[in-house]
């Protein structure tokens, strides 16, 4: 799943305490950057997370593979890309590359795969979705 990754962007820069005591930023600190560039990039394309989730739509990770290509340190400056596709009728998944500027050398490869939840928890098909998934095209 590669597809439609640097179709939406969003740049960031390292600060201080995302480092870990050698200097780099710290593995867990990268699914944070993962996460809020998926937010921006729903956003981007008409849906808020938040908006979906008092409808009682809830769209949760399930699973993310990653892969950590060259640390990023303090003060650089990166983007982060996203796309979407369908899985499967309960499953869409998010390819993500994060980017260190200005260079454009590659820092992580992930995979995001996803779910939509109603209320209870119980995994729920999301017509919608299709719709953005169409849209994010």
């Amino acid at each position: 799943m590669d597809t439609n990754h640097s179709k939406f962007r969003l740049e960031f820069e390292v600060r201080d305490y995302e480092c870990d005591m050698e200097g780099i930023v710290n593995n867990a600190v990268y699914m944070h950057y993962l996460e809020h560039t998926r937010h921006a990039f729903l956003k981007h394309i008409g849906y808020d997370f938040a908006a979906l989730t008092q409808q009682g739509i809830h769209l949760v990770v399930v699973r993310i593979e990653a892969d950590y290509l060259y640390p990023l340190r303090t003060g650089d400056k990166f983007h982060v890309t996203a796309g979407i596709q369908r899985i499967s009728k309960l499953r869409f998944g998010f390819a993500q590359h994060i980017l260190r500027l200005p260079d454009h050398k590659p820092i992580l490869k992930a995979k995001v795969i996803g779910a939509s939840l109603n209320p209870g928890g119980r995994p729920t098909y999301f017509k919608e979705l299709e719709e953005l998934i169409d849209q994010a095209r």
